[in-house]
């Protein structure tokens, strides 16, 4: 019915993970993204989205997450016509220092402010909303720790 897909927005230095999709990625290759990718099916599971995505972020960039909070949740057809269901969570880094591990996938990692995303001409306005909601829950989340 659904494709589930799940995006990791991480936070580290004040500054935010983004990947060049690599050329070969069949959905919005070339383009930057979050680092995520789709759910599979398990059968009987718990923490499926959670742990979907701390496994396709230490496959694709090498790193390890921690800290999982709800971003949003938002729909989208592919241009092959297949429905997709995206998930973002805020994540904190953990640990490893990004680079493309998945050569298949990735083919460039960046580290970008807030700002600079906002004002990046070729990002897509899903993007940048994404990490508006990304950003107001990270700074909150500062405010509220200390």
């Amino acid at each position: 019915m659904f494709i589930v897909n799940v995006e990791g927005a991480i936070y580290h230095n004040e500054k935010w993970l983004l990947i060049r999709r690599s050329e070969k990625e069949e959905h919005a290759g070339g383009e930057l993204a979050l680092v995520g990718g789709q759910v599979d099916k398990e059968g009987v599971s718990s923490d499926i989205l959670e742990r979907t995505l701390i496994r396709e972020i230490e496959e694709e960039v090498g790193i390890e997450v921690t800290n999982l909070r709800y971003v949003n949740s938002s729909s989208f057809v592919t241009d092959s016509g297949e429905h997709v269901v995206d998930i973002v969570f805020l994540c904190d880094h953990h640990s490893g220092e990004a680079f493309p591990k998945s050569a298949d996938e990735v083919d460039e990692v960046l580290w970008m402010t807030t700002e600079e995303i906002i004002n990046h001409h070729d990002l897509p306005g899903y993007l940048k909303d994404n990490i508006k909601l990304a950003d107001r829950l990270a700074q909150h989340h500062a405010i509220v720790s200390f």
